[in-house]
């Protein structure tokens, strides 16, 4: 997938992400179902995430790669990415759980300004994505807490994944009125 693609993908996640909050009633934002997380949370750990790759792409290439190393294989497709997630995430389901257990709750007060926030950070990474060259993005790597180490490519391809897969969390969650 070439960079104007990811960069088109990222822009589609987010898009259908904010169409789908803006559809909700705000008392979804604080209040969950029984032990999952409420839809402020999940922006919370979207924006965390970003920001996290924002920041680490914020590094010299010379440095991602004296700390992380260089790829010695083919990048892997958007397919496979999103796939080997979903297997890690069953693979290692109460791993994730206790990773995420401290994330705390926003308040419908930081609403707007945490989705002003994600917007922010999706833009960064678009342009930062744009601004990488080929063989950086496919050479370089960066450590993913659960899936080991990625391409920038993969990673960010990842991010566009890892979007579309808490929107449709959300929407399974909260479409079926279970949290009440």
């Amino acid at each position: 997938m070439d960079k104007e693609e990811i960069i088109g993908l990222l822009e589609e996640k987010h898009k259908v992400l904010f169409n789908w909050l803006e559809n909700q009633p705000k008392d979804i934002w604080e209040k969950g179902p029984d032990g999952k997380w409420t839809t402020g949370q999940h922006i919370q750990h979207l924006v965390d995430s970003l920001q996290a790759l924002n920041n680490a792409l914020s590094y010299p290439r010379f440095f991602l790669k004296y700390k992380f190393g260089t790829c010695n294989r083919d990048t892997r497709s958007y397919e496979v990415v999103a796939k080997k997630y979903q297997n890690k995430l069953l693979e290692n389901s109460d791993r994730a759980r206790v990773f995420n257990q401290k994330l705390k709750k926003p308040t419908l007060k930081e609403r707007e300004r945490l989705l002003t926030r994600l917007q922010i950070q999706n833009k960064k990474l678009q342009y930062k994505t744009k601004k990488i060259s080929d063989i950086n993005l496919d050479t370089l790597l960066i450590p993913h807490p659960l899936m080991g180490k990625m391409t920038i490519r993969e990673i960010i391809m990842w991010t566009a994944h890892h979007t579309e897969h808490h929107t449709e969390t959300l929407a399974l969650t909260y479409g079926e009125e279970n949290y009440c």
